[in-house]
């Protein structure tokens, strides 16, 4: 379904039985990773038996401590209830159905591919708080744009974190990318001069990586900024995509660092990343429902593979422990 690996001409043909594989593979991962969240809404339907308030109750409680949040919880609860009525629902696990049938539609507006062939290059520029997996994202979407056939240079904007650089020149090596990078220097300038020579070498795809700032720090917000306002100099336009990148194990907080990047960056997709077995995965729903932007991709694992466009019916079939 999603082709991540390059291949050379002579393989290019599509394996149907390869890519059923790596779609398995793909889900059981997903399926581990939101482990948490699906035991519990598994276990609550499971007992059987029919709809009352004792029901709605456990399910508010499950929601809310699966990162879901209270809007959207509030907000799911109203259309089960609506759908219960109009469909003179009864059962548990018909309300297990129909709660699918709510996220889907709560999530699947957020499901939106990422346009890379309307710019040449496309400058994509990635940020977000410490920890949250930049620099490992960038290495991963360079695999997955390389499987798409595009030619793909890596730009080392953290100037900050200790081994950043490297982190990226070793990412760059194993994808066989070229990564453009300073000893020292600003992080603006480090992108500047790679959105110029993506131009000059004809570049399909450049990926930006910036230092990791909290929300919080007006005064590296306002750097992030300037980051923004450089490469637009470099090429009117650009970026053509701004990413954040959260931790899905940050729960709500990754609610207010949606708000705030976006305040500052006007941020056009998200990567949610370490959907691991740790994270509940419920923070999606929140997004969607108070601060609604695309989520581009997401990542279960540290695997080339294991980061790939988000698909809401895959997702909620996880979350909620429900056969694809």
């Amino acid at each position: 379904m999603f082709g991540f690996l390059k291949k050379s001409p002579i393989e290019s043909k599509s394996n149907p039985v390869e890519d059923m594989t790596k779609k398995s593979g793909w889900i059981s991962r997903l399926k581990s990773g939101l482990a948490r969240t699906a035991d519990q809404i598994s276990d609550l339907f499971g007992r059987g038996g029919k709809i009352d308030d004792d029901l709605y109750e456990e399910l508010e409680s499950i929601l809310i401590t699966a990162d879901v949040g209270m809007d959207a919880t509030r907000f799911l609860l109203a259309e089960l209830r609506r759908q219960v009525k109009a469909q003179r629902l009864t059962e548990a696990l018909e309300l297990k159905e129909a709660l699918a049938h709510d996220l889907i539609k709560l999530l699947k507006p957020l499901a939106k591919s990422l346009e890379t062939d309307l710019h040449k290059p496309c400058v994509i520029m990635l940020a977000g708080v410490n920890g949250a997996g930049k620099t490992t994202s960038i290495g991963k979407l360079a695999k997955y744009f390389q499987g798409q056939g595009k030619s793909v240079l890596l730009a080392a904007g953290d100037t900050f974190r200790a081994a950043a650089r490297e982190q990226l020149m070793e990412w760059g090596a194993r994808n066989n990318v070229t990564v453009i990078a300073q000893q020292s220097g600003d992080a603006a300038a480090v992108i500047f001069d790679a959105v110029q020579a993506a131009q000059a070498r004809k570049i399909d795809i450049v990926l930006a990586d910036t230092a990791g700032r909290l929300s919080t720090q007006n005064h590296l917000m306002e750097e992030i900024k300037k980051v923004k306002r450089v490469i637009a100099k470099a090429l009117p336009g650009a970026p053509h995509e701004v990413l954040l990148v959260l931790d899905a194990n940050t729960g709500q907080n990754a609610l207010s660092q949606v708000k705030a990047f976006d305040d500052a960056l006007a941020v056009t997709g998200l990567i949610l990343t370490k959907l691991d077995g740790t994270a509940k995965g419920g923070v999606i729903a929140a997004i969607a429902k108070a601060h609604p932007i695309p989520v581009r991709f997401i990542g279960v694992g540290e695997g080339l593979d294991d980061l790939r466009p988000f698909v809401a019916e895959e997702f909620v079939a996880a979350l909620l422990g429900l056969d694809e």
